[in-house]
């Protein structure tokens, strides 16, 4: 058997499924593409994470485009973060183009161009179906990991929330729990203390401090009504497809702390409101993260943290999360651990310390007797990685060069006009984008605080200057004239006494 066949051999072995699959494309060896060898990743693992890495420039984000694109023709919906803006496209058909022929017709499959329902997110002003979260449902642990406090600090807003609910002051939106705030500082400080303990001050101000950084980041625009059910990020269409939800987050690149705050409360809802699925035959919910290390260089300490436990435990609530990225090692160890599919376009060789990253990264996938894997990484081309990902009993497939499928759809932004569109037709935005500003704690203690305010103004004032002291009894007695004579009298005998006794003569000298 020639080596031709028994790399066909193992390929077709190895990616042979009994269940549902996404088609990624087709082998290569020796620069060949080889005929009937397609590789493909069951929808049953899909829940098990993944990763999909590669220099700038070597086809990582269409990757992540025609994953999407099985996904949502398999009914199975889609979260993207779109950190450089170019995936909405998938909701416009792609163009047949000499390329695009060349390359499929080499895989041996037929392109057929295809869009995608699409439904644009936004945390910002962007266009889109506003995300939005109340403080109350965000919870105190969550803000205070956001936040960055300390334990002391966190217990404070714990007691809080706490006073709030008791109290019957909503907090819906950061100036609600800014108003709280200034109200426990000052007129209400007393108060909470007799049932809550006491407070520093202090602390009070650190922590608004903390707050007022988190809105300079536009956390304002997050934290309001009305709340977003995670249940939409679920949807079907009339058609049988999953609807890809495309979250822009290009203007967030320079307020990670927004960044973090809504992954934080992602990840929470739907750890915490999703039953436990099991092995199940496909996912509920896929999450792609692009440039994914933008997201861990300047994530927050506590959004780590939430990854991590998250990442291994939301498998069996039937969400898989996958990180796009440069390379391997911009994903922190125990989470690349827990990721079992893994798309890896070329790695560049410019400096030392890439070779090393390279070797690094060549160790994280299977051993293979049909060439050097730490070669390959550097001599893909443009649209190739080697994959690996999970047999439906959880073992790794083999490695393979693999020869990409190009989208389906746009591989190109929107026009403005196109998203005018989706927005126009769109019921959740119909349904998210009114703003809402009902009572709640802002307003309450707003009326507290004036009404405290008017009545210190209109208390009696005091008298200016000192108040006049009241003499005592023995004060009355020696201010008296009796008192002066007397105290004359007897201060006359005590110096005549002592100029006596030294001699002197008190009596009035006669000049003449």
């Amino acid at each position: 058997m020639s080596k031709i066949d028994e790399f066909r051999e193992s390929i077709n072995s190895g990616y042979t499924f009994k269940g549902d699959s996404i088609l990624l494309g087709a082998a290569k060896l020796n620069d060949e593409v080889v005929p009937n060898t397609g590789i493909k990743i069951p929808l049953s693992t899909l829940n098990r994470h993944g990763l999909i890495a590669g220099a700038t420039g070597t086809g990582k984000t269409k990757s992540l485009q025609v994953l999407t694109e099985g996904l949502s023709q398999n009914s199975i919906p889609v979260l993207l973060m779109d950190i450089k803006g170019d995936l909405s496209g998938l909701a416009a058909e792609g163009e047949t183009k000499d390329f695009i022929v060349a390359r499929t017709d080499a895989a041996g499959i037929e392109y057929k161009p295809s869009a995608f329902p699409v439904e644009l997110l936004s945390l910002s002003d962007e266009k889109g179906v506003r995300l939005r979260a109340t403080v109350s449902e965000f919870g105190p642990i969550l803000l205070g990991k956001v936040l960055g406090l300390n334990d002391t600090q966190e217990g404070i807003v714990s007691a809080i929330f706490k006073y709030c609910d008791d109290e019957g002051l909503a907090l819906l939106d950061l100036k609600d729990f800014t108003k709280v705030l200034q109200y426990l500082t000052d007129e209400g400080k007393k108060e909470f203390e007799q049932d809550y303990g006491k407070i520093s001050t202090t602390s009070l101000g650190t922590i608004m401090r903390k707050v007022i950084e988190l809105q300079q980041q536009g956390a304002d625009q997050f934290f309001g009504e009305t709340s977003f059910d995670v249940d939409d990020l679920m949807k079907i269409d009339d058609k049988g497809r999953g609807v890809v939800s495309v979250l822009k987050v290009t203007d967030l690149l320079d307020r990670p702390k927004l960044f973090s705050t809504f992954m934080l409360s992602l990840l929470a809802e739907l750890y915490a409101g999703l039953p436990e699925a099991g092995d199940e035959d496909r996912p509920k919910l896929v999450i792609f993260i692009d440039e994914a290390h933008l997201v861990f260089q300047e994530a927050s300490k506590a959004l780590l943290q939430q990854i991590e436990t998250v990442i291994k435990l939301i498998r069996s609530k039937g969400v898989g999360i996958y990180f796009c990225t440069q390379n391997p090692q911009d994903v922190p160890a125990p989470v690349l651990s827990q990721l079992g599919l893994k798309i890896q376009h070329a790695l560049r060789a410019f400096t030392a310390s890439d070779r090393r990253k390279i070797k690094e990264a060549a160790d994280n996938y299977p051993l293979t007797d049909f060439f050097d894997t730490e070669e390959t990484l550097t001599s893909m081309g443009i649209g190739e990685a080697l994959v690996t990902a999970l047999d439906e009993k959880g073992r790794p497939t083999p490695l393979a060069v693999t020869y990409m499928c190009p989208p389906r759809s746009r591989m190109d932004v929107l026009t403005e006009g196109e998203i005018d569109d989706i927005v126009d037709n769109s019921k959740l935005v119909k349904k998210y984008n009114k703003d809402v500003d009902r009572e709640s704690a802002y307003e309450i203690l707003s009326v507290k605080m004036e009404k405290a305010a008017e009545e210190a103004e209109n208390a009696p004032k005091p008298k200016r200057g000192r108040p006049k002291k009241e003499k005592s009894t023995m004060e009355t007695i020696l201010g008296s004239s009796a008192a002066r004579q007397v105290g004359r009298t007897a201060a006359n005998l005590l110096t005549r006494t002592l100029l006596g006794a030294l001699g002197v003569s008190t009596r009035k000298k006669n000049w003449f």
